[in-house]
C-alpha cells in the first residue's frame, strides 16, 4: 500500500482550512470534496483537475466541520457561529438551519443509513441527533461526568465534546472529549454504554473500521501524539501507535480497511499499515498543521484504489492516490 501525491491546490481558501469530507458520487456527479475554512466559506472541489466547483457562504464565523449525506445530494456545515447549515450540494440552496448554543458544534457526521445527523456538542458535553426527514432534534446523548465528582464541583468536571463517529451499522456512536476519554452510546436505546480510556489529552478525531469483520474497531487521534485502536464493544485497547512529533488532529480509514491516514500539527500526513501497526509513509506536502485527512470512495477505474485529501492551516488542499 502506498500514497502517491497527485496535486496540491495552494490558497484553496483565504484562511486556514479546518475540515474536509467527501461527497459520494451521484448519477450526474463524480465524488467531490467539501472543505470548510476559517474564512467562513465551504468550498466544493472536483479532484479531476482539481477544480473548484463552488463556494458556499452563509456562516458568519469559521467553519469547523463539514459532512456529506450518503446519497451525495445533501451536506451540512457547522461553524463557530453556532449554526449548522444543511444544503443541497448541486444548487447550494439551504434546506435547513439548525441552531445550537454558542460554539456547541465541533464535529458533524451523518449515520451510514442517512436518517440521522449527529453533532458533537462542545461545552454542552453531549451529542445531538437530528432526524434528516424533518430536521427535528430527536435526542441529546449526554456524556457522563467523571465518576467521583459531585455536581457542585463544576470546574474540571465538564466533558467538552470534540469528535463523533458512527459505527457501520448505525447503532453506536463514539464521542471524543477534551479530557481524553471516549464515550460510547447505544443509539436505539439512547443510553451511555461505557468509556474507552487511554488517551490523556483531547481526542479530536474518531473513525470506525470499514473492514466488514472489524466493525467494532474504533480508531482515535489525540493531542497526546498517539493513535489508538480499540474494540469499542469490549472496552479494550487493541494497540497504540505513535510516530507523530505533535498532536494528531485527524484520522481516517481506507475503504479496504487495511490502512489509516493521520494528519498532525507536525505538518505531516502519515499512512499506517494496520497489519504492521506502523507508519509506512510520511508525506510533507503541507507547511503548517494538517487539520483533516479524508479517504474518498474507491475509484471507478480501479476499485482497489481511492483518493485521499488533506487540508491545512497553510490554506491548501492536497490530493493523493492510495493503492
Amino acid at each position: 500500500m502506498k500514497l502517491a501525491p497527485l496535486n496540491t491546490v495552494q490558497n484553496a481558501h483565504d484562511d486556514s482550512v479546518w475540515t474536509a469530507a467527501w461527497v459520494p458520487a451521484t448519477e450526474v456527479s463524480p465524488p467531490l470534496l467539501l472543505t470548510g475554512s476559517l474564512d467562513e466559506t465551504v468550498r466544493l472541489w472536483n479532484p479531476e483537475g482539481p477544480e473548484k466547483v463552488q463556494t458556499n457562504t452563509g456562516h458568519c464565523l469559521g467553519v469547523v466541520s463539514v459532512a456529506a449525506h450518503p446519497s451525495g445530494r445533501i451536506a451540512a456545515s457547522a461553524s463557530i457561529d453556532s449554526f449548522i447549515r444543511v444544503f443541497d450540494v448541486a444548487t447550494n440552496n439551504t434546506i435547513a438551519t439548525l441552531e445550537a448554543p454558542p460554539s456547541e458544534v465541533w464535529q458533524l457526521q451523518f449515520n451510514p443509513q442517512g436518517t440521522t445527523l449527529a453533532a458533537a456538542g462542545g461545552g454542552s458535553a453531549s451529542v445531538k441527533l437530528w432526524d434528516t426527514a424533518e430536521w427535528k432534534l430527536i435526542a441529546a446523548l449526554e456524556v457522563p461526568r467523571p465518576e467521583g465528582l459531585k455536581p457542585s464541583e463544576k470546574s474540571g468536571s465538564k466533558k467538552f465534546a470534540l469528535s463523533v463517529a458512527w459505527s457501520p451499522d448505525g447503532r453506536q456512536i463514539a464521542c471524543g472529549s477534551m479530557d481524553g476519554t471516549i464515550s460510547v452510546f447505544d443509539v436505539p436505546r439512547g443510553k451511555f454504554m461505557h468509556h474507552l480510556e487511554g488517551h490523556c489529552l483531547p481526542v479530536r478525531s474518531l473513525v470506525y473500521s470499514s473492514a466488514p469483520l472489524d466493525s467494532r474497531v474504533l480508531f482515535s487521534a489525540s493531542d497526546d501524539g498517539h493513535v489508538h485502536v480499540y474494540d469499542a464493544e469490549r472496552k479494550t485497547l487493541i494497540t497504540s501507535m505513535s510516530g507523530h512529533s505533535s498532536w494528531v488532529l485527524s484520522v481516517d480509514v481506507s475503504p479496504d480497511g487495511a490502512a489509516i491516514a493521520t494528519g498532525s500539527s507536525d505538518k505531516t500526513v502519515r499512512l499506517w499499515d494496520l497489519k504492521m501497526r506502523a507508519a509506512t509513509q510520511i508525506l510533507t506536502s503541507h507547511n503548517d498543521q494538517v487539520w483533516a485527512v479524508a479517504f474518498g470512495p474507491p475509484l471507478r477505474t480501479d476499485v482497489r484504489s481511492c483518493l485521499l485529501a488533506s487540508v491545512s492551516d497553510d490554506k491548501s488542499v492536497s490530493f493523493y492516490k492510495y493503492s
